[in-house]
């Protein structure tokens, strides 16, 4: 997401390095080409040129703070006028015990087009709320696509989420006041009513959102946006804001678009904040929206918070504490290796994680070549390793090369390329520990230079 924008950006910004001053001038040149970065990546063009024309009065009017450079002096002012256009903090949803209508239950509509992956998002909603331990209820409100009602059922059954539906009844707001009872009764503590959807907005698809709100009024209304559509997405909340006052948007599919020129655009236009952002097709690919964060991930700066927030979730934290201390210990092996591999791979897409590290940004990524193929053709060749191969390495000859080669279908050059990485790898692990450790590792490394 973004990737075209933190490319135009970091390359425009990179421009005024060794500037001694910001000067009318410089700034006017820069500006000009964060109004195209933007203008490119989609952004609503008022919103480019309020932006635009925010970070020029500050830019000019500013004093270099410190030992920034002019160049980080930008950074800055663009960074603090993109979060503050992104919403300033993040919004969260409003479901706690006696804040909604309902002391005993929230209730939460969410709404969008067809095809823009509301009932994917209504089961991701329900598996975050059950992770954070609610009781989630999910509601098959469309009556007008079987298929809707069977995916809702799919899901709930995938993250052991009750879902309530009626084939029969052809009145969604009934549909919607029936599970509410059902859920009371259930002892469900939140409510997740999935709605029908159009190709395009019409009067028949307002009015039944309309009559369910009237029938069963809502703590939280969601529209769900497709982050793809770009220019769309943002005409679409527009007219749901006029007619039908959401609280606040989920942008789906934002891992899908290198413009991401809806995000930007959204909450300056609707005065709607976005809550959430779908980033994966994974039950567990929904993720809080951060302006500061998501500022951060535009300029390159990364988001390490994202990052460690992530590990916690997806990551097995005593398994990662057992390898940290077979590594330091220096009894790593290659089933350990292995056993890493599938911690970073719940992680998702390497290239993912690394965006999420400072200094990654701009055309840096391109220049990794960060190929996720790596881990499957690692995988493999320990899979075709022997248990005491796996354990011992050394043991592994000429002939036990081009077998593990053959069965794992890579070359005897990979399985070498990996095992020479394997001995580097316990080849440092023993320096650290002849060191004393990391901490003085690392001082001995620096002092010899």
């Amino acid at each position: 997401m973004f990737q075209d924008l933190t490319k135009r950006l970091d390359r425009t910004l990179k421009k005024l390095a060794g500037q001694e001053k910001l000067t009318e001038d410089n700034v006017k040149e820069a500006l000009r080409e964060v109004r195209m970065a933007l203008l490119e990546a989609d952004v609503n063009y008022g919103v480019a040129k309020k932006l635009v024309a925010a970070i020029r009065e500050k830019a000019l009017g500013a004093e270099v703070l410190g030992s920034l450079s002019p160049a980080q002096q930008v950074v800055k002012i663009v960074n603090d006028e993109l979060t503050a256009l992104l919403g300033g903090k993040a919004a969260g949803l409003n479901l706690e015990p006696g804040k909604g209508k309902h002391k005993d239950m929230a209730t939460v509509m969410v709404m969008g087009l067809q095809g823009s992956g509301k009932t994917t998002f209504c089961g991701k909603l329900a598996y975050r709320l059950k992770k954070e331990g609610r009781s989630p209820m999910l509601v098959a409100g469309d009556i007008y696509r079987p298929a809707a009602i069977d995916q809702l059922h799919v899901i709930g059954d995938q993250i052991g989420v009750p879902v309530h539906s009626d084939r029969e009844r052809r009145n969604a707001a009934q549909i919607v006041k029936l599970a509410q009872r059902r859920a009371r009764d259930n002892k469900c503590d939140v409510l997740i009513v999935d709605t029908a959807g159009r190709l395009h907005i019409d009067d028949v698809l307002m009015n039944e959102l309309e009559t369910i709100e009237q029938t069963v009024p809502m703590d939280e209304k969601l529209l769900v946006l497709d982050a793809m559509t770009g220019h769309e997405a943002v005409n679409i909340a527009v007219t749901f804001a006029e007619r039908l006052d959401f609280d606040g948007a989920v942008l789906t599919k934002l891992d899908g678009d290198a413009r991401g020129g809806a995000a930007l655009s959204v909450l300056e236009v609707t005065g709607r904040p976005i809550k959430l952002v779908g980033v994966g097709e994974k039950m567990d690919d929904l993720e809080v929206f951060h302006p500061d964060r998501m500022a951060g991930r535009i300029l390159g700066m990364g988001d390490v918070l994202s990052l460690i927030e992530q590990a916690e979730q997806k990551m097995d934290l005593d398994e990662a504490e057992h390898l940290a201390t077979r590594f330091a210990d220096g009894h790593f092996t290659l089933e350990d290796f292995q056993a890493q591999i599938k911690q970073m791979k719940k992680m998702g897409p390497l290239k993912g994680i690394l965006r999420m590290l400072p200094g990654m940004g701009g055309d840096m990524l391109d220049k990794a070549k960060v190929d996720d193929d790596q881990f499957v053709k690692v995988e493999a060749i320990i899979n075709s390793m022997t248990v005491a191969e796996r354990r011992q390495p050394d043991i592994i000859n000429g002939s036990r090369r081009k077998r593990i080669a053959r069965g794992s279908g890579t070359t005897v050059s990979q399985v070498n390329k990996l095992l020479k990485q394997y001995r580097d790898m316990r080849r440092m692990m023993r320096q650290i520990n002849a060191a004393g450790g990391l901490q003085e590792f690392g001082k001995k490394v620096l002092g010899s230079r």
